[in-house]
């Protein structure tokens, strides 16, 4: 199938942890919210919109997060509940298309090409959707259509919350190069920073450099970049793939700089990433840390342990190892990231379970 005839929809729940604590307590409603630790080396998993009005961010260290906005009311995470509400949010995508494909609990691509051959468009599917999902859950979705997946994603943050936005073929390179370069995946606050020093303002700007230049100043990031400025993304939306790790990583609205904010920010990733082990009973002896600076550098450590890891305590433990490792940080940190690799087969019976639970209940 030629990457311009697919029909891709970006759904990204609106503010997902944060509003599912807002719909089941209505006396949080309206107020700023934020899920994740109060302690004073907590870090704030999700914030609600009228959290954000102030500041509030993900991955924000708590003490940050409070004195932005003193009214702030932490909610403890439930992931529990967010999984089960994810469950649901996937049966609705299901009954347009069997192409999904979640990178996270709040977020999944479709791909409704085959949907669309009856004369449908794909945005009166994101419609349905949207409207399925807020009569089911009572929780609003933002959608992005397009042809690929880039532009899909970048439609679904358009008109946050609550909207729809529509980039149909020949409009991919024009909507792009009318975006501040901020606006971009992956490129957080310190890279905007290293784009505007060499001259890099919006994606025209990006677009007019060319490859020489961007692996000059980019390095691996350069071909990314090259393409996505101009509308292209070739990847399709993968359904299965073969499980050789398990893991996650967090990109910060804002550089960490300071150890505290760091550790702060592992016990997150640690407690996400087990979550996900424990719900498909992976197996594995092999554990890696993955830290990008802010001038987009990859720094990566890897540990062996002579057993399968097998408890989150040992996990929690070698995953700190690994960070004390790589302090002091030579320069501030803009993703966070663990994988667990080397993984063991788990019993017959126990890998058909966790295959039924992730078709059936997964957004993760």
């Amino acid at each position: 199938m030629a990457a311009a005839s697919r029909k891709i929809i970006h759904i990204d729940m609106d503010a997902f942890f944060a509003s599912v604590e807002q719909r089941d307590n209505p006396s949080l409603r309206g107020r700023p919210v934020a899920v994740g630790g109060s302690s004073g080396r907590g870090v704030v998993a999700a914030a609600s919109y009228e959290a954000r009005r102030f500041g509030v961010r993900s991955a924000m260290p708590s003490a940050t997060a409070r004195r932005l906005c003193p009214d702030l009311v932490f909610c403890k995470s439930r992931f529990d509940v967010y999984r089960e509400v994810s469950g649901q949010i996937r049966a609705i995508f299901a009954r347009y298309t069997p192409i999904i494909e979640p990178p996270s609990l709040d977020e999944a691509y479709l791909d409704v090409t085959d949907a669309c051959s009856g004369g449908t468009t794909a945005t009166a599917i994101a419609r349905a959707i949207r409207r399925e999902i807020a009569a089911e859950t009572r929780l609003t979705a933002s959608a992005g259509v397009s042809y690929n997946k880039f532009l899909a994603k970048l439609a679904s943050d358009q008109n946050k919350p609550d909207g729809l936005c529509v980039i149909r073929p020949g409009e991919g390179a024009d909507f792009v190069q009318r975006l501040p370069i901020r606006r971009f995946h992956g490129i957080g606050p310190r890279g905007e920073e290293k784009m505007h020093r060499l001259g890099i303002r919006t994606g025209a700007d990006l677009a007019a450099r060319d490859m020489v230049f961007l692996r000059a100043h980019f390095g691996s990031a350069a071909e990314y970049l090259f393409r996505v400025a101009r509308g292209i993304d070739l990847r399709p939306v993968r359904t299965h793939r073969t499980r050789k790790s398990v893991g996650g990583e967090r990109t910060f609205g804002e550089d960490l700089r300071d150890e505290a904010s760091v550790r702060a920010a592992l016990a997150t990733i640690i407690d996400l990433v087990w979550e996900r082990i424990a719900r498909v009973e992976a197996r594995g002896r092999t554990l890696t840390l993955k830290l990008k600076d802010d001038d987009f550098r990859l720094h990566s450590r890897s540990r062996s342990a002579a057993r399968p890891l097998e408890d989150k305590e040992d996990f929690a433990r070698l995953a700190t190892l690994l960070l004390e490792q790589e302090l002091p940080l030579p320069r501030p940190i803009r993703l966070l990231g663990l994988s667990l690799s080397a993984l063991q087969d788990a019993p017959t019976g126990s890998r058909r379970d966790a295959a039924a639970r992730a078709a059936q209940l997964s957004l993760f």
